[in-house]
């Protein structure tokens, strides 16, 4: 029942947003063309066909938005990504409804600086790559279109020419430093919008419920757009529940128009809540009326009472709620930043469904689409402007991070799902300036703290991983990776209860490890046994390195599903006994690219996801799903292990993640016992078995019970008892084909033709002919270069209906061929 309720309040909420964009906003997704370089001048972006010399004009392509141009090169392993100007181009038809109305170009994003023209004239600039802006046009096009060109040249429609520039400045947040790509492109949707000459710029509405959930608040008041200075509206206001009763109206006559106005105050007996489980939304419509027209819009609300207890756990409306939370980047495969709404709301379902109740938003501000859905779904946010790494600048610098945590507040502030807003991210970290002043970094925090503050005294402020700073804000995260970058991760109760001690409040974001997906082990815990255990699990300079340094998962681990699984496993189950935790947060939910990766299995890839980056779901999805989801569930560990190991007659262990209360389980059909689920019985909550597999094939099979339900999983497998020597030699399969898709896979075998199933040898894949391969995409199963998964490696080809020749190289191994 509640995953229908999350259904239908998701449905709901995207019906009426796409109600009220289609009366005064048009996404402008077509008919663009992109050009990534730069030009002489903006006359280069508009003069006709034929001027000058042909040979000299530059090559455009056509594209849709969102579009971001390091789409490929952000994981392409053999360049750096591309961080230098391009520019759009379209032509638009204008047809404002209003008499005297305006017109507007909204962005929800671009990335980072940004420029505007309508023919050659410059509308607008703005810098920052995450929060949302507009230009009014409306001036510039009347201009166009008294011209003579506006009818000869452009038949009746307007040039519009956008700039885009993601060139490395160390005046800009976020930094270069960073563990991830600062995207350049259009790469959130593009809005073409028509107001009345008076308009709603802001409507801010603060909801409110005292903890017992008996009486709520409403305040609302706004900030109108007014260029032609009109000096009276009327104004109306409804509150609209979820059942589409009207709780309350006003009308107000409004006089000065100038400023932020106080609209609206009134109180609401026993509201119905948002919450987790049941997101509960009001609606406030809103309509201004005037000589100009009328301007309506609407707002979503929800009443919840939300409190970080100092020295305690977080209780939404008066309960105590363990924060079960992901991260998320911006990014996926094949687009990079350029997400369309459909995989957004793929992506935030994939979390919900896994048992999220709260996301950080890493670590920038995102798209209004995450924040709807985050709305109706019940996922509560920490969200954060892009100070990260680096140091702090000068006043350019500083009066961006402020420009962008007013937006950022400012464009967010109805959204019930935003409990926090964040800081910064990791502000101890120096590199960008010869200085690095920490009492100027406190100065510039107090000031940044103070400010949300200001805007926005109904939620907290948090920072992750700066120690000095750690006094100034509400809640603070340290740096604790227990078993990945320090320590084992047995370490992470007591470094967790250690830093509990040192804040007024505590929450832990940012734990976890890299998987390699694909990749499985028998012994995955091998190399806890060189690692210092009983200190500090902080991560430190240098530690993400593959090279050099003190003994440390991260360099000397296998990078194994098998190693993160359980990792994972013993974090939840702790969690569990942590009365005092208001919660933590698993980095990330998606595998994503950073520049600052080149040697990772996957090239430029952060593989911490528990998803890969085209939301192919690893083994540890489930591992969540089994501790923080209720509709039951079982996975077997290991569907994608096509081949187990080991000696004849030995037992292996057979783990079940699952939520159900019992479980049995069956190896070639013939029964081995059933168990009970306890959480505290490690690994899998007590669900495993040791099982005497055949040489050959194997089949296992679960049977799950929770009450009256039944749920069942199966895996089928090899089971390898030869003991393989080095690599030798290399083979290269066609394995599927799917339309016009083919697969291939290339095996490693010793010299004796057995499979090398610890192999990892650096696979590079290469193709002539008619197909392309399916690259660049940042996945295991999509990159020419790529580590090898248990002796093997895939990628995909894309035949365009003709003959190509596929190669395989590896360091001291022989090239081969497959023809396809």
């Amino acid at each position: 029942m509640l995953k229908l309720f999350s259904y239908i309040a998701l449905f709901i909420s995207l019906f009426n947003s796409q109600l009220l964009f289609a009366q005064q906003s048009i996404r402008l997704n077509n008919n663009w063309e992109f050009l990534k370089q730069d030009l002489g001048g903006i006359w280069e972006s508009v003069r006709p066909v034929g001027v000058g010399n042909p040979e000299a004009v530059p090559l455009w392509q056509k594209v849709s938005l969102p579009h971001c141009f390091n789409a490929e090169d952000a994981v392409d392993p053999d360049v750096n990504y591309y961080q230098g100007p391009a520019w759009y181009r379209t032509q638009l038809k204008i047809e404002n409804p209003y008499q005297s109305g305006r017109t507007i170009l909204h962005f929800e994003g671009a990335g980072q600086k940004t420029e505007v023209y309508v023919y050659t004239t410059k509308v607008g600039t703005h810098v920052g790559g995450y929060d949302e802006w507009t230009v009014d046009i409306t001036d510039a096009v009347a201009a166009f279109q008294k011209t003579d060109v506006y009818q000869k040249q452009f038949k009746g429609k307007v040039p519009v020419s956008v700039r885009t520039d993601n060139s490395r400045d160390l005046e800009m947040i976020p930094s270069d430093l960073s563990d991830f790509n600062v995207y350049g492109g259009i790469y959130r949707y593009l809005n073409l919008v028509y107001v009345p000459s008076l308009s709603v710029d802001k409507m801010f509405a603060k909801a409110e419920v005292d903890a017992q959930g008996k009486l709520g608040k409403l305040s609302v008041k706004t900030r109108l757009y007014n260029p032609a200075g009109i000096n009276e509206a009327t104004v109306q206001l409804k509150l609209v529940d979820v059942a589409g009763k009207i709780v309350a109206k006003t009308e107000k006559k409004l006089g000065n128009l100038s400023a932020d106005i106080d609209l609206w105050s009134l109180e609401i007996k026993k509201p119905q809540l948002w919450s987790t489980e049941k997101p509960v939304q009001y609606r406030l419509q809103y309509e201004i009326i005037s000589s100009a027209g009328n301007s309506k819009g609407e707002e979503k609300i929800g009443f919840r009472n939300i409190e970080f207890v100092e020295k305690g756990p977080f209780n939404l409306n008066g309960k105590r709620l363990l924060l079960r939370g992901t991260h998320r980047h911006e990014d996926h495969a094949g687009v990079a930043a350029a997400m369309t709404e459909g995989m957004i709301r793929e992506e935030i379902q994939m979390m919900k469904d896994m048992g999220v109740n709260f996301i950080r938003l890493g670590h920038y501000q995102q798209s209004r689409i995450v924040l709807n859905l985050c709305d109706s779904l019940g996922i509560m946010v920490w969200e954060e402007i892009p100070w990260c790494r680096g140091g702090l600048g000068g006043e350019v610098y500083k009066q961006q991070a402020r420009r962008m945590l007013t937006n950022m507040v400012e464009q967010h502030f109805n959204h019930p799902a935003i409990i926090i807003w964040g800081m910064g991210n990791e502000n101890d970290w120096p590199g960008d300036f010869p200085e690095f002043d920490k009492e100027k970094i406190r100065t510039f925090m107090k000031e940044l703290n103070d400010l949300s503050h200001k805007l926005d005294k109904s939620r907290y402020t948090a920072i992750r991983r700066c120690d000095f700073c750690s006094d100034i804000v509400d809640v603070y995260s340290p740096s604790i990776w227990a078993g990945w970058y320090r320590g084992a991760y047995t370490d992470y109760k007591k470094a967790s209860e250690d830093e509990f001690a040192k804040v007024k409040r505590f929450l832990h974001v940012e734990w976890g490890g890299d998987s390699h997906a694909l990749r499985h082990s028998e012994n995955p815990d091998k190399a806890l046994s060189k690692i210092k255990t009983g200190g500090s699990a902080d991560e430190r300079a240098g530690d993400a390195s593959l090279y050099g340094g003190a003994a440390r998962i991260s360099k000397d681990g296998d990078w194994s599903e098998s190693y993160i699984a359980n990792l994972i496993d013993w974090h939840l189950k702790e969690q569990e006994t942590m009365p005092w935790l208001s919660g933590t947060a698993y980095w990330p939910f998606k595998d994503f690219s950073t520049p600052v990766r080149p040697d990772n299995p996957v090239p430029y890839m952060n593989q911490k996801g528990v998803v890969e980056r085209d939301f192919t779901k690893k083994e540890a999805y489930y591992v969540f799903q089994s501790y923080w989801t209720e509709k039951p569930m079982a996975h077997i560990y290991g569907h994608t292990w096509p081949i187990r190991w080991g000696d004849e007659g030995e037992e292996k262990m057979v783990k079940v993640y699952s939520n159900c209360t019992d479980a049995e389980i069956f190896l070639n059909g013939k029964s081995f016992g059933s168990k009970k689920r306890n959480s505290q019985d490690y690994p899998a909550a007590g669900l495993r078995w040791n099982l005497p597999f055949l040489k050959g094939e194997n089949t296992v099979k679960v049977i799950a019970k929770q009450g009256k339900e039944t749920i069942t999983d199966e895996i089928k497998f090899i089971y390898q008892t030869e003991k393989w020597t080095k690599p030798a030699k290399m083979e290269l399969k066609k394995i599927n084909q799917l339309d016009d898709v083919a697969t291939v896979e290339v095996k490693i075998f010793d010299d004796k033709g057995l499979s090398c199933l610890d192999a990892i040898n650096l696979i590079t894949f290469g193709l002539t002919g008619d197909g392309k391969l399916i690259d660049n995409q940042g996945t295991s199963s999509g990159s020419r270069k790529v580590q090898a998964y248990n002796g093997r490696a895939m990628i995909k080809v894309k035949l365009n209906k003709g003959q190509s020749a596929v190669s395989v190289s590896a360091e001291g191994l022989k090239t081969v061929f497959t023809t396809l």
